[in-house]
C-alpha cells in the first residue's frame, strides 16, 4: 500500500481516538484540496499490509473512547484491493474501522462489509458543478448513497462548504437527500479553510472561498426542515 501521512486524531476522523492513515492517490483535483500532495499515485511511500496491522495491533492502548483507526487520503478506495485485505485482519482483530472517502469508487459496498464506520463526502449535487471544480461527476457517488440508504447502513455524510461554489442553494441538497431513508445517516457541514493552500506547487484557484456562521446556520435549518439530522464533529 501507498501512504502519504499518518497520525492520531481525537473525533476528526471518525468515533474517539483514532490512528489516521491518508491512503496515496486520489481520482478528483478538487481546486479547495488540503492534501494536494496525496492526489498522484506516484507519490507517498510503500508499505505492506502485514505491517500495518502489525502498527495497529501495537497501537491498542490509544483507541479509547471507542477509537480505531481510519482510513483516507488522497481517496483510500483506489487501493480496494490492499484495503480490503487489511479491513478484513482488523475486523478478526476486532479493531474499529472507519473510512473517508469521496464516494466514487464502484467498489465501495465491497469495502463496507468490513468497515464499521463510514464518512462520506457529497460535494455537490449537480453533476455537471461537481465535474467542474473536481474533474469528476456525481453518479457513482449519488449511487452508493442511495444504495447505504436502502440497504441501512450507517454513513455520515460531510459536505464541505465553499462560497462561489456550493453555497447558493441549500435546498438542492436538502431536496436530494430527503427523497430517501437517511434514518440511519448524519449530516456534517465543513466550513472552507485554506490550510492546504501552501502546499499547492501550482496556482491555488479558489478566490474568497470562506463562509459566515450564518451560511452553515442557514444550510442547517434548510436541512432540520426536510427532516435531515445534523451534527457537528
Amino acid at each position: 500500500m501507498k501512504i502519504f501521512n499518518k497520525g492520531f486524531n481525537f473525533r476528526q476522523d471518525g468515533p474517539g481516538n483514532r490512528l489516521v492513515y491518508h491512503l496515496q492517490g486520489c481520482n478528483m483535483r478538487c481546486i479547495w484540496c488540503s492534501n494536494p500532495e496525496g492526489m498522484d499515485m506516484c507519490g507517498g511511500r510503500d508499505v505492506t499490509v502485514a505491517q500495518m496491522l502489525d502498527e495497529c495491533k501495537r497501537s491498542r492502548a490509544m483507541f479509547f473512547s471507542g477509537g480505531g483507526v481510519t482510513f483516507t487520503g488522497g481517496e483510500a478506495t483506489l487501493q480496494t484491493d490492499e484495503l480490503c485485505e487489511l479491513l478484513k485482519l482488523l475486523k478478526n482483530e476486532g479493531i474499529h474501522t472507519a473510512i473517508e472517502t469521496n464516494g466514487t469508487s464502484k467498489r465501495l459496498a465491497e469495502l463496507l462489509e468490513y468497515v464499521d464506520y463510514l464518512i462520506m463526502d457529497f460535494k455537490h449535487y449537480d453533476s455537471d458543478e461537481l465535474k467542474k471544480y473536481t474533474g469528476v461527476g456525481n453518479e457513482v457517488i449519488k449511487h452508493n448513497f442511495e444504495e447505504n440508504c436502502k440497504k441501512g447502513r450507517q454513513q455520515h455524510i460531510r459536505i464541505p462548504l465553499i462560497n462561489g461554489i456550493n453555497t447558493d442553494c441549500p435546498e438542492g441538497f436538502a431536496d436530494y437527500f430527503s427523497q430517501f431513508d437517511t434514518s440511519n445517516t448524519v449530516f456534517e457541514f465543513l466550513a472552507y479553510h485554506e490550510y492546504g493552500k501552501e502546499k499547492w506547487k501550482t496556482e491555488y484557484k479558489v478566490k474568497d472561498g470562506f463562509v459566515t456562521k450564518e451560511k452553515i446556520a442557514e444550510f442547517t435549518v434548510c436541512f432540520e426542515k426536510a427532516g435531515l439530522t445534523v451534527i457537528k464533529t
